[in-house]
């Protein structure tokens, strides 16, 4: 790094990209529009490279311009991070494990895949459930530490991640006790007479499920559709209908909500990964839950 490197630039130069002009960034900073695009210039003079291009009356971001823009969002992310990871760290021996929950995925599983680092002393466990993408969006900004979700991520080098499977689970039907009788016994096809269930097409079992079902040739009534699967489990419960679920919580589902086993998809599966950044030095948290017997993890029963 060049001696001249000031990381100040890089914050004033880091303002004028996400407020869109060198004006508007000086009434956010208070400052001077002279003094913002001198320090801006002395950056671009740093760096050997230009940053930022005119484009009519705007201010766009040359390659460079994005490069440095990507690099600062880390750099300043991080900082927003430091006074509190400070504070924290001088009021006692804490570890943080910062996780992003697809809201897709069961809940019960993640849980259950997690039980090999509840037992930490000093487990401080930061749970943040989202969509997907972006989910991988806070990874790659570092505001997480890891995301569990029900698909790999896709290929991006510039993103640096790693998906890992944990485990699956062949998929179960489950109906309350006012279906079951009439659902159990000419299963699938009965799932054109019986209201279904189903989650919404965010989590990945939809695509597998619908493929499935495409197969069979088997057109469901579907009653409603849901994001989260402990709100899915709570109406089938309630006898709205039949619902798809991970063999694997067969046992929690048919004590905790009454509901019974009518069928197999067994070539369906729930899949849980967990991706995370590739880091040379890799959060402990992290190589326990890499470490760990997943699916006997997803298989074990906590009601027992």
């Amino acid at each position: 790094m060049s001696q001249t490197f000031n990381y100040r630039h890089l914050y004033y130069f880091w303002v004028v990209a996400k407020e869109g002009g060198v004006a508007r960034a000086a009434e956010r900073l208070d400052m001077a529009v002279q003094t913002i695009s001198a320090q801006v210039r002395d950056l671009e003079k740093a760096l050997g490279v230009t940053l930022l291009r005119s484009e009519g009356r705007n201010l766009v971001l040359t390659e460079a311009g994005v490069a440095a823009m990507h690099e600062a969002d880390h750099i300043f992310a991080l900082g927003e991070q430091l006074p509190h990871r400070v504070r924290e760290a001088a009021s006692g021996p804490t570890l943080r494990l910062n996780l992003g929950i697809s809201d897709g995925i069961a809940k019960l599983a993640v849980h259950r895949l997690l039980t090999p680092v509840l037992n930490e002393p000093h487990l401080r466990l930061l749970c943040h459930e989202g969509e997907f993408q972006p989910l991988l969006g806070e990874l790659a900004l570092h505001k997480l530490d890891a995301v569990l979700a029900d698909r790999q991520a896709a290929p991006n080098p510039a993103l640096r991640t790693t998906s890992q499977l944990l485990a699956s689970s062949p998929v179960t039907w489950f109906a309350p006790a006012s279906w079951a009788a009439q659902a159990a016994p000419r299963f699938p096809q009965t799932l054109t007479e019986v209201p279904v269930l189903l989650p919404t097409a965010h989590a990945a079992l939809r695509e597998r499920i619908d493929h499935w079902l495409e197969r069979e040739r088997i057109r469901p009534r579907i009653a409603g559709e849901f994001e989260d699967s402990a709100l899915l489990s709570t109406f089938a419960a309630a006898g709205m209908g039949v619902m798809p679920a991970p063999s694997a919580l067969g046992t929690h589902l048919q004590r905790t909500y009454g509901l019974a086993p009518i069928g197999q998809s067994p070539d369906v599966h729930e899949e849980f990964h967990l991706i995370y950044s590739a880091r040379k030095v890799m959060h402990p948290l992290l190589q326990r839950l890499l470490a760990a017997d997943g699916p006997g993890l997803l298989m074990a029963s906590q009601d027992a």
